[in-house]
């Protein structure tokens, strides 16, 4: 059985529905209504969170007409763009429903697979991951590329996900709740919750060519995803036996240092000449290996003495207020990750 114990009381339970928004004036009446049509009868219990990622258009200006007739609807803005991953991450801080979903704000999710992927949540799985399976996007550019990518995330982390860039997906909130989100970490959340135990399943979803303006979050965003798979990899294998990974990672440095240092030195002891160059990169190798090992030992003595806890990583995330027009990011977190 899962970790995560059943949270169902009844069969009315509280949804929130969380999507951030950047320059989506032309869509998020359609929006709206598309998610309303979709849920309102097949979820009675909802609510809806737009968080408008510092928008310069008059997204946050229509979102607020549309909550003003529509106390279901709350609506949070950043005071400037911060991306996708923290405007999903305020929404999430600020959602009360027992299930949470997320999904894009640019009508290429299909708000009508949102009870599918809530019924699945019923079913007893703690991650419900929307699949693209009939992606309505360019071959070169945004497929191919993700097809590697998605391969690529499934031998790092282990988790092996057909489709880790759809946003569509739903979340028991006790489970979402505990993974701090940063950079373009939303993409990694089934990777990241994997050390929890979780249940996970994987949907298809639709998926529908984009009707309005270009994609607001576009391929510039490939390096920082890189970076956060290898912090990911590197969280995940380090932190529960530093010195062993520290240990293994000096080994080359060390093993390379002790050829060199000692052919120099029998080099020496037959007449011969220490070239410098030679004996000074043994010298550092040596030096690498010694603060690698070091490192894995003040490592392992923080998590032996329990004031490092894996499960909890920074949480750069935005505060904000749906009373206000705008919101300053918040930066002070607790030691458990958590907004102060």
């Amino acid at each position: 059985m899962s970790r995560f114990a059943s949270i169902f009381r009844s069969p009315l339970v509280f949804i929130s529905v969380v999507v951030p928004l950047y320059n989506e004036q032309e869509s998020i009446q359609l929006l709206y209504s598309s998610i309303t049509d979709a849920i309102s009868n097949a979820l009675p219990e909802y609510e809806i969170i737009f968080v408008d990622d510092g928008s310069n258009d008059n997204t946050f200006h229509l979102a607020k007409q549309l909550a003003a007739e529509d106390p279901r609807l709350r609506v949070l803005k950043f005071r400037r763009n911060y991306g996708q991953t923290p405007a999903m991450a305020a929404g999430i801080d600020h959602a009360r429903g027992e299930v949470i979903v997320t999904m894009d704000g640019d009508l290429q999710n299909d708000p009508q697979d949102i009870p599918n992927l809530v019924d699945k949540v019923y079913e007893g799985f703690d991650i419900v991951v929307g699949w693209r399976f009939n992606r309505k996007d360019k071959l070169i550019t945004r497929k191919i590329p993700s097809r590697i990518a998605n391969w690529l995330i499934g031998k790092v982390t282990g988790v092996p996900i057909k489709d880790n860039g759809c946003s569509l997906k739903a979340y028991r909130a006790e489970t979402i709740k505990n993974i701090p989100l940063y950079n373009e970490m939303h993409r990694f959340i089934p990777a990241m919750a994997s050390i929890a135990g979780p249940r996970l399943a994987e949907i298809k979803v639709r998926h529908h060519s984009r009707q309005f303006g270009e994609s607001k979050y576009g391929l510039s965003r490939v390096y920082k995803v890189l970076l956060d798979l290898m912090t990911i990899k590197m969280v995940g294998s380090f932190s529960s036996r530093p010195l062993y990974w520290f240990s293994m990672l000096a080994l080359p440095f060390l093993v390379a240092s002790i050829f060199i240092i000692t052919g120099s030195l029998i080099s020496a002891m037959f007449g011969g000449q220490i070239s410098i160059p030679i004996a000074g990169s043994g010298l550092i190798f040596f030096t690498l290996a010694a603060f690698l090992i070091v490192g894995g030992a003040i490592g392992e003595l923080i998590y032996k003495t329990g004031t490092f806890d894996a499960t909890h990583y920074p949480l750069l995330t935005a505060k904000v207020s749906s009373d206000v027009d705008s919101a300053d990011l918040q930066l002070p977190v607790n030691q458990k990750g958590q907004i102060e």
